[in-house]
């Protein structure tokens, strides 16, 4: 794979956002704009509030060296992404501008959480777990962890009334021990097919994206994708893939995906379902 010259950004598969251009005169707000005391996010991400009418609207803020400002809301919530150049003021009118678009999408992203809402797993023995579309039964008790695959159950080397919290490490353990094997297996076929060539690949924890793909040929994969079907998997293996001849999402890029994985329309549509903060073992 040759290298650019100038170095150009990693592109990642996570959910779209809007972009709204910035405009030469700053739009009046629909409706009087408070700010309020800070809040944080669970991971202790500092937030933003304003008071939109009778509503008040927690985002997350980042500053870059894009043109416009972008919007993106999934089930952490808004993110905004805002020039350095433009003053909170700017920011704060466009969110009014745009405030009818973004407590629909919230709404939409509530609704969503509640219908999928995953019970919680009691890890234990008999516990279940999705592997590749299917469930996998854990079993304690074992001499050593061994894998059935016909009968899909996953014997663990744990007395019977091990901690929970055990019986939890271990099985994420295989399971990522799982998603980097099968990833870089579905990394090389893919690769081969596409003639290119990737520098590195690594596991990825991240809660809102499945993937990224650097301009350098690093890739990072969801290591919770190995919890679905692998019609899945290589729809984001050959999306990062596609990335290292189109760092974008042209049409250009859709023909290079479809051209070694033809099946990404309903695999793509499939996966949108289910963001990664709402897969088990989060």
């Amino acid at each position: 794979m040759q290298k650019s010259p100038t170095p150009r950004p990693s592109a990642a598969l996570d959910n779209r956002q809007l972009d709204l251009p910035l405009f030469a005169q700053p739009a009046s707000p629909a409706t009087p704009l408070t700010p309020t005391a800070t809040p944080l996010a669970p991971d202790g991400t500092k937030l933003r509030s304003i008071v939109l009418g009778a509503r008040t609207l927690h985002y997350r803020l980042k500053r870059s060296s894009r043109r416009s400002i972008g919007f993106a809301i999934d089930g952490t919530g808004l993110a905004i992404t805002a020039p350095r150049w433009v003053t909170l003021t700017d920011i704060e009118n466009a969110i009014a501008e745009k405030q009818r678009w973004i407590f629909a999408k919230l709404a939409e992203w509530q609704t969503r959480v509640e219908q999928r809402a995953l019970p919680r797993i009691e890890w234990g023995d008999g516990a279940e777990v999705p592997y590749l579309g299917k469930p996998v039964r854990v079993t304690l008790g074992a001499r050593h962890l061994v894998f059935d695959e016909t009968t899909r159950v996953l014997a663990l080397p744990l007395p019977p009334h091990a901690d929970p919290q055990q019986i939890k490490d271990r099985v994420l353990g295989w399971l990522q021990g799982e998603a980097r094997r099968i990833f870089g297996e579905r990394l090389a076929v893919y690769a081969e097919r596409l003639d290119v060539t990737f520098r590195s690949y690594a596991l990825s924890s991240a809660t809102t994206r499945w993937g990224s793909c650097s301009s350098e040929g690093r890739i990072r994969l969801n290591w919770r994708l190995v919890h679905f079907p692998l019609s899945i998997v290589d729809y984001v293996v050959a999306h990062e893939l596609a990335h290292l001849r189109e760092m974008n999402h042209s049409p250009r890029f859709w023909q290079t995906v479809e051209s070694i994985f033809p099946e990404f329309r309903e695999a793509r549509k499939a996966l949108k379902q289910h963001p990664p903060e709402m897969v088990p073992g989060v």
